[in-house]
């Protein structure tokens, strides 16, 4: 489990985001608070999930027409499109696993966790997607402002997610709760940046089901 403080305290960063202070305590906090870009160093070329996570991955993304001009945030070697969309743009942590991505039509590494500015222009994307990596998002609210920023109006950004983790890089706030409690966690996320419409959620792998679980939560850049 992971440790989490009891004693009151505000974020690090030299100018704190107001946002952020309604978040409890110790909650961005993570085990290993060591650069991420040497934890990233090594390739993993594998999958993070079973195949019915991933197939229910891509069929989110073919059920909300994720197409056109994509950005692929947090990604790796794969990222379980069904038909790739036509211009994928996937950005990562790791340069060996980015440039074995066969969707990928550009790739760039880049840390949202030291920079979550995102170096493109405005209204540059038709829809952003982030799969099993928000919960290691430490300035999550500055992401998806990002985002939103990047995406054209009704553009859509997809975070699906499921009950793995690398544990000492996810923050404690999501080691602490369910996966119900992890879908609280991107609403907020979501609630608290800028440029959302609604709000939906849902489990897209059968209850019962005796693989991973798969979990989607999306909104549509406001129009």
């Amino acid at each position: 489990m992971a440790h989490r403080s009891t004693r009151p305290r505000i974020r690090d960063d030299a100018a704190v985001d107001e946002r952020y202070r309604r978040f409890p305590s110790g909650f961005f906090d993570r085990d290993d608070p060591s650069p991420d870009e040497r934890f990233y160093a090594p390739a993993r070329l594998v999958t993070h999930l079973d195949e019915a996570a991933i197939e229910a991955v891509g069929l989110l993304y073919d059920d909300l027409g994720v197409t056109g001009t994509v950005l692929d945030l947090c990604s790796s070697w794969i990222s379980h499109f069904r038909v790739p969309p036509e211009h994928l743009v996937a950005l990562g942590m790791n340069a060996a696993e980015l440039e074995h991505n066969p969707d990928a039509a550009a790739w760039l590494v880049h840390d949202l966790n030291a920079t979550p500015e995102l170096p493109f222009a405005p209204a540059s994307f038709d829809g952003a997607t982030c799969c099993v990596s928000v919960d290691y998002l430490v300035r999550p609210l500055e992401v998806f402002d990002e985002v939103s920023r990047v995406l054209r109006p009704g553009s859509p950004f997809v975070c699906t997610f499921s009950n793995r983790c690398f544990p000492t890089k996810a923050i404690h706030g999501w080691l602490a709760t369910d996966d119900d409690g992890h879908l609280d966690i991107v609403r907020e996320y979501f609630d608290r940046s800028a440029g959302w419409g609604p709000i939906v959620a849902e489990r897209r792998t059968p209850p019962g089901h005796p693989g991973d679980p798969l979990y989607g939560i999306w909104a549509r850049r406001d129009r």
